[in-house]
C-alpha cells in the first residue's frame, strides 16, 4: 500500500521545482533541498534521485508517525494523513485526526476525549478503532471528510496570512483536499 501511496505522491509533486514564492526553495520529487541535505543527500536538487525520494517519505512520512498502525485500521485514512502530512508535516495531518475524533465522539459516549498531541499512540489508535467500529464504513467516509475540511481550512488560512501562498493554493485545493 505505501509504495502505491509514495508512487502517487512522487507523480503529483513532479520533477524539480524552485518557485520563488514557495519557502521551500529548490525541491525535487516534493523533496525540499533541506530535508533531502538532512537525510545525507549533497549533490544539486535536479538530480536528486527518485528512489532517495522514496526512502524519505517511506521513513519520515510513513514509518515514523506510525501510519502502519492506522493503516491496519483503515487503509484509506492512513492514506489520507500520509498525503497531508507530505504537505503539511505528519504532526498536522495527526492533530487533524485527533481532533475530528474529539468532536465526532458524540461527547465521549463512543470513546474519550484525545489529548491533541499530534503523535499516534495507543490512545489514538484505540478512538480510531472504536469510532470505526461505532460508525462503520460510513461514517470513515465522514471522518475523511472532516480530514479534508481541516486541511482546506488550513490552506486558507495560510494564503489569507502569506499572500504570496495565493500562488499554490488554487493547486493545494484542487490536488490535496477531497
Amino acid at each position: 500500500m505505501v509504495d502505491e501511496l509514495i508512487d502517487e505522491v512522487i507523480a503529483r509533486e513532479g520533477g524539480f521545482s524552485d518557485h520563488p514564492a514557495d519557502r521551500g526553495g529548490p525541491t525535487r520529487w516534493g523533496i525540499t533541498e533541506k530535508v533531502a541535505r538532512a537525510h545525507g543527500y549533497r549533490g544539486d536538487m535536479r538530480h536528486y534521485p527518485r528512489d532517495e525520494a522514496a526512502a524519505v517519505y517511506r521513513r519520515i512520512y510513513w514509518s515514523r508517525p506510525g501510519l502502519d498502525r492506522v493503516a491496519a485500521l483503515s487503509t484509506r485514512i492512513a492514506g489520507e494523513l500520509f498525503d497531508t502530512g507530505v504537505n503539511m508535516g505528519p504532526e498536522v495531518a495527526i492533530g487533524f485526526l485527533q481532533r475530528a475524533l474529539n468532536a465526532l465522539n458524540r461527547n465521549e459516549k463512543d470513546y474519550a476525549d484525545l489529548a491533541v498531541d499530534r503523535r499516534i499512540g495507543p490512545r489514538t489508535e484505540a478512538a480510531l478503532a472504536a469510532y470505526l467500529k461505532v460508525r462503520g464504513r460510513s461514517g470513515e467516509a465522514v471522518l475523511l471528510k472532516a480530514l479534508n475540511a481541516l486541511q482546506g481550512e488550513r490552506y486558507m488560512r495560510l494564503a489569507e496570512q502569506r499572500p504570496a501562498n495565493e500562488a499554490f493554493l488554487y493547486g493545494w485545493l484542487a490536488g490535496r483536499v477531497g
